[in-house]
């Protein structure tokens, strides 16, 4: 691994899970736009398991976007996109359109500012029937929040007083008067889930 490459340990245990409901919701084939790349690992795997689709990662972050180059020069997956420098909050995107948008740890280490912009610019690229999937920790009504994500939740405050773990109500609100309706909330490990939503309407 160069020194260009991060790794993010969380990436290998939760990956799997994590494509088994892409497989499920993506469409077969299109443009899939990744908001918050990160390190890239990701999105080299995702698009070496799903060749039929263009994987576009993308991030704000200059040291993330070298992470990313690295990864994809590493792996070499032909359908893997060079990076793009995208600030989810900002009303301008590098990308116009796309089939489909997967959000993966953002909303919780990032402003509420930026949950809105995505869900602006998902509501803006998508297609009518286009998914956006959003995996991560969140506060679910109805439910107990884990002892382990409360803490996480306290560390995030702690670093960034506008960072934490989001009430998904808040989320599907908001999505809901961007034409983006709540499909199902999946359950993952470690106290994850995935909100998958699509576009109704234009």
């Amino acid at each position: 691994m160069s020194a260009r490459q991060r790794h993010a340990p969380a990436t290998a245990r939760n990956r799997q899970p994590i494509l088994e409901v892409l497989r499920r919701v993506l469409p077969a084939s299109g443009t899939v736009l990744e908001v918050a790349s990160g390190s890239g690992e990701h999105g080299v795997f995702f698009a070496a398991q799903l060749p039929e689709i263009a994987w576009q990662p993308t991030d704000q972050d200059p040291e993330a976007i070298e992470s990313v180059e690295a990864w994809n020069s590493e792996e070499n997956v032909a359908n893997l996109r060079q990076p793009l420098n995208l600030d989810a909050a900002s009303p301008k995107w590098p990308i116009g359109s796309a089939d489909a948008l997967v959000c993966i740890n953002m909303v919780h280490i990032s402003p509420w500012a930026a949950t809105l912009g995505l869900l602006d610019g998902a509501s803006r690229i998508l297609p009518v029937g286009g998914p956006l999937i959003l995996y991560g920790p969140y506060h679910l009504a109805g439910r107990p929040t884990a002892a382990s994500n409360l803490d996480f939740d306290a560390s995030l405050r702690a670093r960034n007083p506008e960072w934490g773990l989001r009430n998904a109500e808040d989320v599907v609100r908001e999505a809901n008067s961007r034409q983006l309706e709540l499909n199902e909330i999946v359950d993952m490990p470690a106290n994850n889930v995935i909100l998958v939503f699509t576009k109704i309407a234009d």
